[in-house]
């Protein structure tokens, strides 16, 4: 939780009132710290802070510091102790024992994995999943570590000590750490700690010592015989061997190395979205962004250039994040990363009106190659990709014409290319002798047609002239706007795909509703005047020819400010 830099938001010094409050939470919290330490622990007449901060991911934690060090640490109601306070009072949490290396990986931000743990010979304990407790390692009972149980420590044992043991909140040398003095673990020697790391070699040699001095040849035995029975039902850990020990590193390094592997796939979806917009938010700054578009509205900048550095398969959404809006987004990034500076350029509008482009984590940040193509949904719930009809202006013989096809042997309803018409009716003319210049009406008099063409598909012919892509913009209520999009389905369009596209693309609100008077027709409706982004959408991505597309004329005017 702290491996990464948190902001305080206030510093206050704690009432008289709300430290007799703080102790007996804290009494009933840790059990077995007595009403003397729990005195030494918050003194009565000595300055207590409390520190309010924000963490990474934006959770509000409570600190409690006491002589420039926090003593615990207030999460969703729950109350945890900081290794200070622990290098005081080792005994106030259960632990668990672990081997020197493991240390690095905690700090790192991992959690403690089952494999790495080392029993003592009384067996773990006793916990309940999301107890508190702590971490030590070998030889050494000064915490580092503080977490919750992942699991109970009967389904440790039934797990065969095997997957995730302990959820870790804070650790030795994290921020949490450094807000304090930044001391170092004491040494508190462990009474089991050298057990581990006595091997057989090395008890033979001490018995063959005592031999010696004691000139007793029987001594070793007696004493063997003479050990608790506890000894021999201590799950192996006090006789490991010294290669025995190396195959249990190894094993841990194996086992955390495939925990940290699918750490990813046990992160919840609020974590993944954060982390997606994080990857193209530094994306869109490092490729998209020039120092000349600056001010840059933050609306702007996420449907124009983070969206298009969205990954294929993915789409950003803020409200599935854990900061819900974007400008507690760009906020973090502000103050946290210190990548971008936004401000109220006018009331209620924000712009990034700098960018620290020599920021270490900007710099060092790899632009993926997906990231030149914008992700837009595919059709057919993204098995293909849309491709334009062809579209061709056929004519139908009339019933009134008829008797001008009749050399050519076209009868009525028989469908025309407008060249070959043009053709028969030139050789009719001819032949009759019946040339007027200014009589160029055949083609006005015919029924039009037109003909469809998808890739792949048989030739759609239909009566009647194409029907465009109408968008307009119409008022709903005093001063709301939305823009209605029909038509599509001529197109082969798919009216949801569609939606979904521009809600994505302009951040707005879209529907479906039926066309008035049309069957299996729905219209798309967007918030706002979006024909603008609706006329580049169905040019630039989906390749509709213009002439097909009608309210274009609006969309221009739409951009154009007084």
């Amino acid at each position: 939780m702290f491996t990464k830099p948190f902001r305080v938001k206030s510093n206050t010094v704690m009432k008289a009132s709300d430290r007799r409050k703080l102790k007996a939470d804290i009494s009933a919290a840790f059990p077995s710290l007595s009403s003397d330490e729990l005195t030494e622990v918050i003194p009565n007449k000595e300055e207590l802070n409390v520190v309010k901060i924000y963490a990474h991911k934006g959770d509000t934690v409570t600190l409690y510091v006491l002589h420039k060090n926090p003593l615990f640490f207030q999460l969703e109601k729950h109350l945890y102790p900081t290794v200070y306070m622990l290098w005081r009072y080792p005994d106030a949490l259960p632990t668990f024992r672990t081997w020197p290396p493991v240390l690095h990986k905690l700090i790192g931000g991992a959690d403690l994995m089952l494999p790495g743990v080392v029993p003592p010979c009384s067996g773990l304990p006793d916990l309940k999943q999301g107890d508190c407790c702590a971490v030590t390692i070998v030889n050494n009972r000064a915490p580092v570590a503080v977490g919750t149980a992942a699991v109970s420590s009967a389904e440790m044992v039934s797990l065969g000590m095997k997957g995730r043991g302990v959820c870790i909140l804070h650790t030795y040398m994290d921020h949490l750490w450094a807000f304090g003095e930044k001391c170092s673990p004491p040494v508190i020697p462990d009474p089991e700690g050298k057990q581990p790391v006595v091997n057989d070699e090395e008890c033979e040699d001490d018995e063959q010592r005592d031999e010696e001095e004691e000139g007793n040849g029987s001594a070793e035995q007696e004493l063997r015989q003479s050990e608790p029975l506890v000894d021999q039902t201590c799950s192996g850990v006090g006789e490991l061997s010294l290669a025995e020990q190396e195959e249990g590193r190894k094993e841990w390094e194996k086992a955390n190395e495939e925990g940290e592997n699918n750490q990813d796939d046990h992160k919840s979806p609020q974590e993944d979205m954060d982390s997606l917009f994080l990857q193209c938010f530094l994306c869109a700054l490092k490729s998209k962004v020039k120092k000349s578009e600056l001010p840059l509205l933050t609306s702007t900048f996420l449907r124009n250039h983070m969206f298009s550095c969205c990954p294929s398969g993915k789409q950003l959404d803020i409200k599935k994040s854990s900061y819900k809006k974007l400008s507690k987004f760009l906020q973090v990034m502000q103050q946290q990363h210190s990548i971008v500076r936004v401000k109220e350029l006018t009331k209620g509008v924000e712009s990034i009106v700098e960018v620290d482009w020599k920021n270490p984590e900007l710099r060092s940040f790899c632009v993926p190659e997906e990231a030149e193509v914008e992700a837009i949904p595919l059709q057919s719930g993204g098995e293909e990709m849309y491709h334009p009809p062809e579209i061709t202006i056929l004519y139908s013989v009339s019933a009134r014409l008829e008797p001008l096809f009749q050399d050519a042997k076209k009868r009525k309803g028989v469908i025309l290319q407008p060249a070959e018409v043009r053709s028969i009716v030139t050789d009719y003319v001819k032949m009759n002798d019946l040339v007027n210049e200014n009589n160029k009406k055949t083609l006005g008099r015919m029924q039009q047609c037109y003909q469809m063409v998808f890739p792949g598909q048989i030739p759609i012919i239909k009566k009647g002239h194409v029907e465009p892509i109408d968008i307009t913009v119409a008022s709903r209520g005093s001063n709301k706007k939305v823009t209605l999009i029909k038509n599509l389905e001529v197109y082969g369009l798919d009216p949801t795909a569609v939606a979904t596209a521009l809600q994505h693309r302009v951040q707005a609100r879209s529907v479906l509703q039926p066309v008035p008077g049309a069957k299996d027709k729905v219209l798309v409706q967007i918030q706002g005047n979006q024909s603008q982004q609706v006329g580049r959408l169905l040019l630039d991505h989906y390749q509709i020819p213009g002439k097909y597309i009608q309210g274009l004329d609006k969309a221009v005017k739409c951009g154009k400010k007084k």
